[in-house]
């Protein structure tokens, strides 16, 4: 890029973090497209954590006709695929040598690597002023998201958490029928996922992580390991399955609540529980500790601005039961929830409330076609141009930090319950902390490993 154009495009983006009234914006009305953009008006990204989802997302951004500039992931040869596909960008390692070597020529970063190295990377980036989209779960611990979210306000950064159901339409759809008063008062949810039960359950290998293996060639693998305390290689935890592992991962609910809960959330305008109840079932946490149960039940109490509300969570060999109301032949979402309010209920899928339809069937024709409700919310053309468009515009993105990061806590205080299965715990969000549980304290900000800080 030549040398006006560079300037040109910096002042442009210097000024994006700027004149930012609110961190949390709801997108407002209109459909809109990208519109085409000069040269100078492009965003030059880096990608750290390439090989998995985070691949898909740098994808994303090079298709909205943005530059891929740097390209960083501890694996060589598991990220090798998108390496070799956008062979301009620079190849690094080691996401603190790229920031440093390349920070005058980076303007945003996208975050795809494990959840426990969401926080450290994003906040490194943040310091110097980089635009973050960061896959879900936001963060590994609570006090990882009080700190990205503070981090985001001071340095003006533009935030995107991944639960790409966000930009949907279908979730504005349910959003603007919980408004419209289409199920009347929303009092109980019932959510939960089903998928990939043997990845977030790891029961069956525990007797094989003490094994010796060998480090492949290419991983850097006390890179891999990040903040968290250093436990030796198994190809067990790397790749996938670290998100069965207490060590790296969030199970099950922290990797699917974001998607499953977020159309609840905006709907309802909620913030953080009152207080939050675990079950599990065919689980010994002094034998399977450093795993997720195959069965769990959560149970979260909120207070809402319409009154209480009762979210109740169910994964692996829990599954949402079915509901009076429903025919005979109709089931609840494997992968998804249930709103019930009292004049009917919403059924929804995942991402961005997927296939959300009204029962009773007389309530689909009351409030659909030429009955439908006014739209109210902005629809947005995906979730990385909702992003994009944000740093352009100054503005924040729909599912931004201030946004993203309670609906992650949301979960991660789910998580933290299952530490303390039958307990009632009761959340104090204004000092952040549990009122009655000083052992599940400690789980709100654990130590992190010689050497490495947030």
């Amino acid at each position: 890029m030549k040398k006006s154009k560079q300037f040109s495009r910096r002042r442009f983006l210097g000024a994006s973090g700027k004149g930012i009234a609110l961190f949390y914006i709801f997108p407002s009305l209109m459909v809109e497209g990208a519109p085409r953009i000069s040269p100078n008006e492009k965003l030059n990204i880096a990608g750290i954590g390439i090989g998995g989802q985070g691949g898909a997302d740098i994808d994303a951004a090079a298709g909205e006709g943005h530059n891929l500039v740097a390209l960083c992931d501890v694996d060589e040869n598991f990220a090798a695929k998108k390496f070799n596909q956008y062979p301009k960008a620079t190849r690094f390692k080691d996401y603190r040598q790229m920031l440093d070597k390349m920070d005058k020529e980076i303007d945003a970063v996208i975050i795809g690597t494990p959840d426990h190295t969401h926080a450290v990377i994003a906040m490194e980036a943040m310091r110097r002023k980089k635009h973050i989209y960061c896959e879900k779960p936001l963060a590994r611990n609570i006090n990882e998201i009080r700190t990205l979210m503070e981090a985001a306000k001071k340095h003006k950064v533009i935030t995107q958490l991944g639960n790409q159901g966000h930009s949907s339409g279908s979730i504005r759809r349910l959003c603007e029928w919980v408004w419209a008063g289409a199920i009347g008062k929303v009092h109980t949810v019932h959510a939960g996922c089903d998928a990939f039960k043997e990845v977030y359950c790891q029961i069956r290998n525990l007797d094989k992580i003490n094994q010796t293996y060998e480090v492949p060639k290419g991983l850097d693998y006390d890179l891999w390991v990040g903040p968290v305390p250093f436990i030796p290689y198994t190809p067990l935890w790397v790749h996938w399955n670290w998100r069965g592992w207490l060590h790296f991962g969030t199970g099950t609910v922290g990797d699917w609540f974001c998607h499953v809960v977020d159309p609840t959330f905006w709907a309802l305008n909620l913030n953080a529980p009152t207080s939050v109840t675990a079950e599990t079932r065919d689980y010994d946490l002094k034998k399977h500790g450093l795993t997720y149960p195959p069965a769990t039940k959560i149970t979260y109490e909120f207070q809402s601005e319409n009154g209480p509300v009762k979210i109740v969570w169910f994964d692996g060999n829990n599954q949402i039961p079915k509901p009076e109301g429903f025919a005979s032949d109709d089931k609840p979402p494997g992968t998804g929830a249930i709103l019930f309010g009292d004049k009917g209920m919403i059924v929804h899928g995942s991402h961005g409330a997927g296939g959300c339809r009204l029962i009773p069937e007389a309530l689909m024709d009351q409030y659909s076609g030429k009955n439908a409700p006014a739209e109210k919310i902005k629809r947005v053309k995906n979730h990385m141009w909702d992003w994009i468009d944000a740093i352009r515009n100054e503005k924040q993105a729909g599912s931004n930090f201030g946004y993203g990061g309670p609906l992650t806590k949301t979960a991660l205080l789910g998580l933290i319950a299952t530490r303390f299965p039958g307990q009632t715990l009761n959340w104090d969000n204004k000092k952040m902390r549990f009122s009655n549980n000083d052992e599940a304290n400690k789980l709100i900000n654990p130590p992190y490993r010689k050497g490495w800080k947030l």
